[in-house]
Parts: C-alpha cells; structure tokens; sequence
C-alpha cells in the first residue's frame, strides 16, 4: 500500500514528504546542492494536483521547504501567505433562509445602515459598512443571518487569528498560545509550525560520527496510538536505529512532575498545573491574575530531561511529541539547558522514511520507566489522576492528609470557561488540570492519528502494561535509559 494511504489527510502527506526529502539531504550533506530540486521530486511532470497551476503548487512547496530547514523567522506558528488565498474573508451573510420578512428586524437593529433589501424584500449586507457586532443575527426570527468564519478562525479560541490585506490569515503573537489548533485545522496547510529537524539531523549525525557522544530521545507517552499496527517497543527500536543512543519515557518525568505538584498543592492550598505549555501561556497571555497559581514544578518534558542530563552528564536531548507548543517552551531561557531540540510525531516519521527505517518489521526494545500514571497524562484527567494518586501515597500511614478536589479542563474553549470562574473565586476544584487540546495530548496538533475509537484502548493497553508501579518509587528510581 502507498506511503499516503496512512495519513489522515493530504497536507500531512505534504508535510511528511517535504521533511522527508529536507532530512534525506542533510544526512547525506547535500542539503545545498539538491534542495531546489525537492519541489519538483514532490510534484512531478505539468499537471496540477491541487492549485490553479503547477508552479503555484511548486512555489508553495519551496515555502515550506523553508519552514522546514527553521528559515521562516522566530515565530513557531506562521502562516505560508502564498498558500492562504482560497478561504473566503467571511463575516456576517444572509443565507436563503431570508423570507423577505415585513419586520425588518435586522435593518431596524443595524447602527452603520448596513443591510438594505432587493426587489424580493431578501436583506443583503454591505460588507464595507458591516462591523461585525452580529445583532442582525441575533434578532432574525429565521436564523437566516451566519457567521462565516475560517477554520483557523473557529479552531482559535485566543482570538490570534486575524488577517491582512490580502485577505491571508495572519497570527498575532501576542495573543498565540502555540496550541496548534490552527495547524491542524487550516485544511490547505497555510498555517504551518516553525520546523527544528534540520538541527536533530545534525546532531545524530554528530553522535554517529563521535562515539562519545550520548544523544537520548525523550518520547511522550500518547506515541502509543500513533500507528495502528506498530508496538510502541518497536517505535523505540526505530529511533535507536536513526542514530539515538539512548530512549527514555517521558511519562518518567510525569511520574515525577505529578509527585512534586502533590507536595507543592499541599503547601499551597490551590494549583493550577504546569504540564501543557499552551495553558500556561494561556493563563499568563489573557489571565495574568490567575499566573502565580501556575505549579513551579517543572513540566514532564523537562523533567525528565534533567533527570537524563544528570544521569548522563555531557548528553543531548531530543524530546518527540504530539504538540507546537513544546518547540516554544523548549525556547524558554529556564528549559534551554535541558531540551537541545523537539520534533514533532510528524516529523519522527518523516526522519524514519528519509532514513528507510521501517519501524513494522524491527525486533522491539522494551522501555518501561513509568508509571501507568505517568503513561496517562497523555489523556485529559491523566494528571489529575497521577496528582491525586501521588498524593495518596505521600499521605500513606498519617492522621491528616490533604483533601484533594481537581478540576479537569480539555480544549482550549473549556480552560478559558474554567479560568474565567477561577478569577472569581469559583473555581471547581482546588487543583486544575488544563490541557490545551480537546481530549488531552493524545489529539495533540502533529499526532499522526487523532482521536478515533481504538485511541483510548490503545493508551489504556501502553498504561496497562506498568500496572503495579507506585509514583513515588518509580519517580525516585528513575530511567533505565535504554541504548
């Protein structure tokens, strides 16, 4: 079966292809002299496959061939201008639903005078005059006024999404939590995730060529639903064959990020916590009252990386996920020291691809560091769960134990909901679970599979494979690291 029956769309076959022929290239340190020619090794021949011309479709993909080599600017969340041209501008339309009612109830409502009506009595909106405050639909008896919005538009729930004057979708920064949704949702891949491959591929190549070199992958835990067919120990058994020359679980670091937010939420009466970087951001961009109940503890990404970096002194760390918002924290100035590089699933495939690794037919590698806690928090409640859990276990033969009452926010639209009650007070728990994805990081942004009815057994069967094992102990333990 063709390599693009496995993706869930068209822009991520794109995306794989073009990360994949940019990492073929620099492995083999021709990325100067073959990159101009990847467009046309993507789309052949004269015919378009999508776009009005072919040439419009290989300018597009040099674009991206840019984002992907990291040259697109700073921001980890851009947008392809070139690429965004064939999402309609939007804003308030009149539907056939308009019966050419006597009322006129939106006219009436209007304050710029921008609706009139043709010779069937149906109402038109003039978009120069409209100002998008919405009362004619709120006052239409036949629901006959809509919103229209972009997909980025409705898939943004921070109101970042805005657009210039062209027309092209813009991201404000300020307002950007780096959740992805965007991404993951602009159907002709415009919106694209700043790309750091080109740097991993640089350090494997340094750890081939120095055997002194000690180079670990750091994998989220929602890498158990990614293939269908494929054992988690056997995605291991690729990476260590790409050159990594160690792997470890970052559910290591939930189990440790979860029995340190225990002991902080017992000091501190009230937590919010500090796994997902996009609620973080989230609570620090539109909430900043609510930013000193941020957990201090470091998330499970770093801290597995500093639990590496100790055991291994000297050592590079990749971490490999589902989420845009991770290539941001590692940017952050207190992470710098621990995370030297992070890849998406989409782009650990693609590097598998470049490389001819097929994952399917390779003996497993087992690695098994965490928890059945820390393995969950790749699902929404899953950090709540392992926060309580710990703290049960801390609490273990003593009087008075901390009560515990959590409150569990999935998607970006249901954490806003849940910070806005926080600033006054109502809060539904004393420890809040924020996770900017809908479903938690198993439908993170560049999952290569997301959310479908065998996600869940699927993380559930991962989980189920450490049962037995106590937070503290495996949080004390530590990572066998394996090589």
């Amino acid at each position: 079966m063709p390599k693009e029956y496995n993706f869930e769309t068209r822009v991520q076959h794109i995306k794989h292809m073009v990360i994949k022929y940019v990492a073929e290239a620099a492995f083999e340190s021709k990325l100067a002299e073959t990159v101009l020619n990847i467009p046309q090794k993507i789309i052949p021949g004269n015919k378009p496959t999508m776009r009005c011309c072919v040439y419009k479709e290989r300018a597009i993909l040099a674009e991206r061939i840019k984002v992907a080599m990291g040259l697109c600017g700073p921001d980890i969340v851009q947008v392809i201008s070139i690429a965004c041209d064939e999402c309609a501008k939007g804003g308030y339309q009149v539907t056939d639903n308009c019966r050419g009612c006597l009322a006129h109830r939106c006219e009436a409502v209007c304050p710029r005078g921008a609706i009139t009506f043709n010779e069937k009595q149906r109402a038109h909106i003039d978009v120069e005059k409209c100002v998008q405050c919405g009362k004619c639909s709120q006052v239409c008896p036949y629901a006959a006024v809509v919103n229209y919005r972009r997909p980025c538009e409705n898939a943004c729930q921070t109101g970042a999404i805005g657009m210039d004057e062209d027309g092209a979708a813009t991201v404000r920064q300020q307002d950007c939590t780096v959740c992805g949704a965007c991404v993951n949702q602009c159907p002709f891949g415009a919106i694209v995730e700043k790309s750091f491959v080109l740097e991993t591929v640089e350090l494997l190549k340094e750890a081939r060529d120095n055997p002194n070199r000690k180079l670990v992958a750091v994998v989220a835990p929602s890498v158990a639903v990614q293939y269908k067919n494929v054992h988690v120990d056997q995605v291991v058994a690729g990476l260590l064959k790409l050159g990594f020359t160690h792997v470890t679980e970052a559910a290591l670091g939930a189990d440790m990020t979860a029995a340190r937010e225990a002991r902080e939420l017992a000091d501190k009466g009230t937590l919010m916590s500090s796994c997902c970087p996009a609620f973080v951001s989230l609570v620090r961009k539109k909430f900043p009252e609510l930013a000193a109940q941020i957990s201090e503890t470091p998330s499970p990404m770093v801290m597995a990386a500093m639990h590496v970096k100790e055991r291994l002194p000297g050592a590079k760390v990749v971490f490999i996920g589902p989420c845009t918002a991770k290539k941001a924290e590692a940017e952050l100035a207190e992470v710098k020291p621990f995370i030297d590089n992070v890849i998406t699933f989409e782009e650990m495939d693609a590097l598998f691809d470049a490389r001819n690794i097929d994952i399917a037919a390779l003996e497993p590698v087992n690695v098994a560091d965490a928890s059945r806690y820390g393995r969950n928090f790749a699902r929404s409640g899953g950090v709540a769960t392992a926060v309580t859990k710990a703290m049960r276990e801390e609490s273990e033969g003593l009087e008075d134990s901390f009560e515990i009452k959590t409150c569990i926010a999935a998607g970006t639209e249901e954490c806003i909901k849940t910070l806005r009650k926080a600033v006054y007070g109502r809060a539904d728990g004393n420890f809040i679970e924020g996770m900017a994805c809908v479903g938690g990081c198993i439908n993170g942004p560049v999952s290569l599979r997301h959310l479908g009815g065998d996600i869940i057994p699927m993380l559930e069967k991962h989980a189920g494979e450490v049962k037995g094992r106590k937070i503290l102990e495996t949080a004390e333990k530590g990572a066998a690291l394996r090589e």
